[in-house]
């Protein structure tokens, strides 16, 4: 079972995750997000991605999952240590206790709750170095995206792409940021049109296995809906006869907004799949959700919400709320949208789920000074209390309108707001992040004609008193690169993940790489000597970058099935 009859997170919590040890999360073996495009792979979207190894995965193509540094992981909870690059999760457990005064439900219990109790015991005892085919998938075959929403980077977005190619890098952000708004992330992109992708490869060689016990299958991107490798998908789950296909999930991370022309592609795809979910995204209202997300028109979003929670065959329809210091301006009135559609289409759609985001630390809900927080506390409070004084039941499902796993979690962001003081452990000073967060909107206004004042008027007066800090030239060729691409030589920062599951963020040296050559294998002093770090006139160099934060947050809160 995946959860007995009546029973709350926190009672299989104890029931299931507890006896095997403290820390123990089942998406570190049966989850995965692995980025195809650039050879990137994590359990979840909280710890940074580690790099695929490239030669494993020529004899054992599961390693776009089974990596050395995930068994490690798995080895640690198995023994009830905390992986360090698993802080999102303890920071939601240490605060203790969330606004109802219960103990609070981190994302480990909701990843984990999807399993099937035998699946769970199993991998309890199961020898760490052992190989696991993956119950939950999440993949990404590139990163064209028609958006370039304010806390994603050019990693995702070949929008954000475009962005830093016509006007440059980001100049002035010296927080965790740094690194990642400074070049067009062409890591990224490291095999050329035409050219074998190995990790895409890869995955198609797994998937004959894999499909076989596959729970779901989980697109992301960019946009998904943008790539040729999903209408291949489509048309499997149309032509297989594979029987898990019957069972099989199938979910989407889109946008949705598309061209009419393949959102009518992606409605009629859907009447062939027996499993059939969609995740959107959206945490603000009006302007201020099209100033967030730009590229997002607001009235075509909500229209094209509608037209697919009418027309499409689904079980369910999600929505990743991103929570971060802009949103919490209209996000009472985006819930209060929800509702409304939880109204007509029944209470699960949408399914909200609240994604806290911790990278960029600037754009973290954390960087507002603490009148605007407890203003934002509130609202979202007394919003939360009317909701349940009214009880509200959905007359087309008779279910609680407002899920208990969905108050869960905004009880928890309120707890959020008024107990946790920092996104994660290596955030800068509050006012390096105010710092931060002046000059990236500033610059963010003239590239994308918006205006900060005007659509947030409640955060100008402290949006004008923030004091942007002089940057010494010395700490210009520090850490900055204005180019849009990176600089040979130059230093920027990057976020890794170490061998213990710590997450860092680290200096390196950019420099010139061949195609296709992976993540992991440049921009470090150790391969100073070898014969392809000197520039080759015959080579098309691309500058290095660093594996940015996921599109969403680099926080998936929300519980699949718990509708």
């Amino acid at each position: 079972m995946v959860r007995k009859v009546g029973e709350t997170h926190r009672e299989f919590k104890a029931r299931m995750i507890d006896p095997v040890s403290e820390s123990f999360c089942g998406a570190k073996w049966y989850n995965a997000t692995i980025w195809l495009g650039h050879g990137g792979t994590t359990s979840c979207h909280h710890p940074p991605a580690h790099q695929i190894d490239l030669e494993e995965i020529k004899t054992n193509p599961s390693a776009i999952h089974n990596s050395r540094h995930k068994k490690k992981m798995r080895k640690m909870m198995q023994e009830g240590t905390r992986p360090k690059e698993c802080e999102y999760c303890w920071k939601i457990e240490d605060m203790g206790k969330d606004a109802d005064g219960n103990e609070p439900v981190s994302d480990r219990v909701y990843k984990t709750v999807i399993y099937e109790d035998r699946d769970l015991k199993h991998i309890s005892t199961l020898d760490s170095n052992s190989d696991v085919n993956l119950k939950t998938c999440e993949v990404a075959f590139d990163r064209t995206c028609q958006l370039a929403c304010s806390y994603c980077n050019p990693a995702f977005s070949s929008t954000w792409v475009k962005d830093i190619r016509t006007n440059g890098g980001y100049q002035g952000i010296k927080s965790d940021a740094r690194g990642h708004f400074i070049d067009d992330a062409p890591y990224a992109e490291p095999f050329d049109r035409g050219e074998e992708n190995p990790y895409v490869t890869a995955f198609w060689k797994w998937w004959p296995e894999l499909s076989k016990e596959l729970e779901e299958i989980r697109v992301t991107g960019g946009e998904p809906l943008m790539t040729p490798s999903i209408y291949k998908l489509f048309d499997w789950f149309k032509e297989t006869d594979e029987p898990n296909a019957k069972n099989m999930r199938l979910a989407i991370n889109s946008n949705l907004m598309a061209k009419e022309g393949l959102l009518n592609k992606f409605i009629d795809a859907t009447q062939h799949i027996d499993h059939f979910h969609v995740y959107t995204s959206c945490e603000a209202k009006g302007p201020q959700a099209e100033y967030i997300r730009d590229g997002l028109n607001w009235d075509i979003w909500t229209k094209q919400f509608e037209r697919f929670a009418s027309e499409a065959r689904y079980e369910g329809v999600h929505m990743m709320m991103t929570i971060n210091a802009l949103c919490l301006d209209s996000i009472t009135q985006f819930l209060d949208w929800t509702l409304e559609m939880k109204r007509k289409y029944g209470h699960h759609v949408p399914g909200i789920s609240v994604n806290i985001l911790r990278f960029p630390s600037f754009q973290s809900p954390l960087t507002l000074p603490d009148h605007l927080r407890k203003m934002y506390h509130d609202e979202i409070s007394n919003w939360l209390q009317a909701v349940r004084d009214r009880g509200e039941k959905s007359e087309i499902t008779g279910s609680e309108l407002l899920q208990p796993w969905e108050q869960d979690q905004l009880s928890r962001l309120i707890e959020y707001l008024d107990v946790v003081k920092t996104p994660h452990r290596n955030t800068a000073e509050q006012d390096l992040l105010h710092h931060d967060f002046k000059v990236f909107y500033e610059q963010y206004d003239a590239r994308r004609g918006f205006n900060f004042k005007e659509t947030f008027p409640r955060l100008a007066e402290w949006y004008d008193s923030i004091a942007v800090k002089d940057i010494s030239d010395d700490e210009i060729n520090d850490i900055q690169s204005p180019d849009s691409h990176g600089i040979t030589n130059t230093l920027y920062a990057k976020r890794i993940v170490t061998e213990d599951g710590e997450v860092k963020v680290v200096e390196m040296k950019v420099r010139g790489r061949q195609t296709g050559e992976s993540d992991d294998d440049y921009d470090d002093e150790k391969y100073k000597n070898e014969d392809d770090y000197k520039p080759n006139p015959n080579i098309k160099r691309k500058a290095g970058s660093s594996i940015g934060w996921d599109t969403e947050v680099d926080g998936l809160g929300g519980a699949v099935g718990n509708e």
